[in-house]
């Protein structure tokens, strides 16, 4: 089994500590040789600036692709367009491209008066530019918005052909699970790559209230055996065991490529990847 290509996911920080943490994980992740990272948007649209600064630095500092997060919330079509051209000229080459969570408080999106009205659309703008590699989200688990069990596929093909050219998946616990829905796109007619999003499980209790929000299928063994971790002071183990081995059950299933949502905390992604034996490639300069 040779070893799977990684990208991690990142978040920009909100304050001072946030911003050490951040660079303390790009540091730790960096020298893994990931073929990409992303830089998240926050619900709403509110974290649209420390996003922008935050691929701008990590691009300027570390050798690594950056792809920058870009949403439909909160914004007309022209300042939705004006963020990507900014990356553009920041020398980002790819973006990943959502419909994006409404802002707090209120209950389901609802477009921009003078906005995109999806993704779908939002991918077709980015596609007409032609200066991005555009990436989508997907959703193995039905997305609570989903109207029916065929409406995450259908969707997901509407936005490959609208321009997409490749899928990250929403993270889920039981490699079934991916393989049903890999299936299931390929029946659409669906043949960009389909990445599958990967959640080290750093805080259980944290983890279970997340997948209640996006509608991640949380599996009762998974549940039981936390309980039982976190009561013998041995969840960090179980979290390492678990997420390897559904790396390695993808793997042996023909995946080649692993996005990691790091949530900003290094140790257990690294942890991971390093029993996939991916070791450090070079040793990173800190930015100051």
């Amino acid at each position: 089994m040779s070893t799977p290509r990684i990208s991690f996911e990142f978040f920009p920080p909100h304050s001072l500590d946030g911003s050490f943490r951040l660079w303390d994980t790009v540091q730790t992740l960096a020298p893994l040789g990931p073929d990409f990272v992303s830089v998240t948007y926050g619900a709403g649209g509110t974290t649209r600036d420390l996003t922008h600064d935050a691929v701008k630095t990590i691009g300027a500092h570390y050798d690594l692709n950056v792809a920058a997060h870009l949403t439909c919330v909160n914004a007309s079509r022209a300042e939705t367009l004006a963020i990507a051209e900014s990356y553009a000229v920041a020398g980002v080459r790819e973006i990943v491209a959502l419909r994006g969570d409404p802002p707090k408080g209120a209950g389901t999106f609802a477009p921009h008066p003078d906005g995109f009205a999806d993704s779908a659309e939002l991918v077709a703008a980015l596609a007409e530019t032609g200066k991005f590699h555009i990436r989508v989200g997907a959703y193995p688990d039905p997305h609570p918005d989903a109207a029916d069990p065929t409406a995450d596929v259908t969707w997901l093909k509407r936005k490959i052909d609208a321009g997409a050219g490749s899928a990250i998946t929403q993270f889920f616990f039981e490699a079934e699970t991916f393989f049903r829905f890999r299936d299931a796109c390929a029946a659409a007619g669906i043949d960009a790559p389909i990445i599958p999003g990967i959640l080290p499980i750093e805080n259980w209790a944290g983890v279970k209230k997340f997948a209640a929000r996006c509608g991640t299928q949380v599996p009762q063994w998974l549940a039981d055996a936390f309980e039982t971790a976190t009561r013998d002071d041995r969840a960090d183990l179980l979290a390492t065991a678990v997420c390897t081995e559904l790396c390695s059950d993808l793997m042996d299933g023909g995946v080649e490529n692993l996005h990691f949502y790091t949530l900003n905390k290094p140790g257990l992604t690294r942890d991971v990847v390093h029993a996939l034996g991916i070791t450090p490639e070079v040793t990173l300069e800190k930015v100051a």
